[in-house]
């Protein structure tokens, strides 16, 4: 198993991790960060396998991925 860790306030919401997730369990929040985006987050912690596509495809590098 594995999971990963979003940094909130760097993320713009791109939605490009989301895409990627080949699990489909990163969201956008519901609440925006500093900047105004809506971050994306986690949803379900228990199903992530730590693949790292969603680092992979991230272009703010906000995605840290454990395993």
């Amino acid at each position: 198993m594995g999971s990963i860790k979003i940094r909130e306030e760097r993320c713009k919401g791109c939605t490009l991790c989301i895409n990627a997730c080949p699990q489909k369990i990163i969201t956008l929040a519901s609440y925006t960060n500093s900047k105004g985006y809506y971050p994306a987050t986690l949803a379900d912690e228990d199903t992530c396998t730590g693949c790292g596509s969603c680092y992979t495809f991230c272009p703010d590098m906000c995605i840290e991925v454990y395993r």
